[in-house]
């Protein structure tokens, strides 16, 4: 019966268009669920990695002129696939403005044209036409390299069968993970062309993290020391306790431990920041060439599994129970002989995951240096500041503009923490001091007058 499932799978997967080194990837994956495995990885086959034990960024200084020279060998390859649902997007996110009315899009093209290097754009087939359309519009010099990321079938946990929906046949399918990007560069010739043209270090990281460029220290270390592949890992703080961290795996090398690769009963370990003290970034370094040989010698990248249970429908909790079956980049620190890790201070991970980061963003708490990299603001002498928007009328991006128009953002420069519970729009010029909370607890519409300077409570 198993070996029907899997025949139907890559039926279906033929008959999407899916290229047949895909297919055999997720076979290996269905395998292994059906023989039982889990992909979870317990507390007994790992140690938590000592804070001794990895390289910091600011010690990398004698490495930046190897990293100078090796720039025009390089290529900045940007994770493209994502909608940003959680804010209800329903275009890439990729295109939405984000800081001093620029897209993220228009801020990594950018990047990679001041500094001269080579952009590369994985997108998923929800992302493709906008992005391209979007390229035509902005018109950069050189045209960044795209491939596209692939997907996998949704798995009936009832039987291990395919899943079906009539409701929305494009709900049978979910994203691989970002572990597809290896694969991706390589089925579609990217990799391949990237070689051809003389490139052979990349640095790869989500499209909506603004704080990552290609840093002239970690590119050198990476160019000098010959690694294979390289982590960016930062301290966790109480905001990262689910992040996936690395740890010594008990052969030896290092591991990346995602959240769902978590045994549940393990999770106070996992969750604890003095115990697994450095998360994965996701920003990650790989030699192209060492890329190649490893799939030359393997067939494909054959990262560890991650099960993830969902509904079939996620927005219906009556849809039939699936596994997701995923994978992480970030796991390929397993793979590969001599990989290693460097720790790097959190300017280098400014993601926007939501609506009270992307205020964080668009505020003043950050502003963009000369070569349009995102940096904390100077000016700012508080750490890193807790903003908690009421999800009912800040949640999606729409009513948040609706709020908070661009433009309008208030000074936060000198506020420590912000939490606001109700209705409330913010007219220009408005400047928020230490720690704020503002509350409306009535049924129309609070206005935060233009110029106004705010600390402390301010109740409705």
């Amino acid at each position: 019966m198993l070996e029907a499932h899997l025949e139907a799978f890559e039926t279906k997967m033929r008959q999407a268009g899916l290229p047949r080194e895909i297919i055999d990837t997720f076979g290996d994956y269905y395998r292994q669920l059906v023989n039982g495995e889990t992909g979870l990885i317990p507390d007994a086959e790992i140690q938590p990695v000592a804070e001794g034990a990895i390289p910091s960024l600011d010690a990398l200084g004698d490495y930046v002129q190897t990293g100078v020279e090796a720039l025009p060998r390089s290529v900045m390859i940007v994770l493209n696939g994502g909608l940003g649902t959680t804010m209800g997007l329903t275009r890439a996110k990729s295109l939405m403005r984000v800081k001093d009315g620029l897209t993220f899009l228009e801020v990594i093209v950018g990047q990679t044209a001041r500094r001269r290097v080579r952009l590369a754009l994985m997108n998923s087939f929800s992302t493709d036409r906008d992005t391209r359309e979007a390229l035509d519009r902005i018109a950069p010099a050189q045209a960044p390299l795209m491939f596209m990321q692939h997907k996998y079938p949704k798995v009936l946990r009832a039987g291990l069968a395919p899943a079906h929906w009539a409701p929305a046949p494009e709900l049978e399918w979910n994203p691989p993970g970002h572990g597809d990007v290896f694969m991706a560069l390589w089925v579609s010739g990217t990799l391949d062309r990237l070689l051809n043209e003389g490139i052979r270090y990349a640095l790869i990281r989500n499209v909506d993290n603004l704080g990552a460029s290609l840093d002239e220290g970690l590119l050198g270390y990476l160019a000098a020391e010959n690694l294979p592949f390289m982590m960016e890992v930062a301290l966790k703080t109480p905001s990262d306790v689910k992040g996936g961290h690395i740890a010594r795996h008990r052969s030896g090398h290092l591991i990346l431990r995602e959240a769902a690769q978590c045994p549940p009963s393990e999770m106070e370990a996992f969750t604890d920041i003095t115990r697994y003290r450095f998360f994965n970034t996701n920003n990650v370094w790989i030699h192209l060439e060492a890329l190649k040989e490893l799939i030359r010698q393997n067939g494909r990248v054959r990262l560890p599994i991650i099960l993830n249970p969902k509904t079939l429908d996620p927005r219906n909790a009556q849809s039939p129970p699936v596994y997701q079956i995923e994978t992480a980049m970030g796991a390929a620190i397993g793979l590969f002989e001599g990989a290693g890790a460097v720790r790097v201070p959190r300017t280098r991970f400014i993601p926007v995951k939501s609506t009270n980061e992307l205020l964080a963003v668009r505020s003043d708490c950050y502003v963009f240096t000369d070569g349009q990299l995102l940096r904390p603001n100077p000016q700012r002498s508080a750490p890193e500041i807790d903003i908690r928007l009421d999800p009912a009328f800040f949640g999606h991006r729409e009513r948040f503009n609706a709020r908070i128009p661009v433009g309008n953002e208030p000074s936060l420069k000198d506020c420590r923490s912000l939490s606001v519970t109700g209705d409330v729009r913010f007219e220009a010029g408005v400047r928020l001091v230490g720690a704020v909370r503002i509350v409306n607890n009535g049924p129309t519409q609070a206005v935060i007058p233009a110029g106004s300077v705010i600390e402390g409570d301010l109740v409705f």
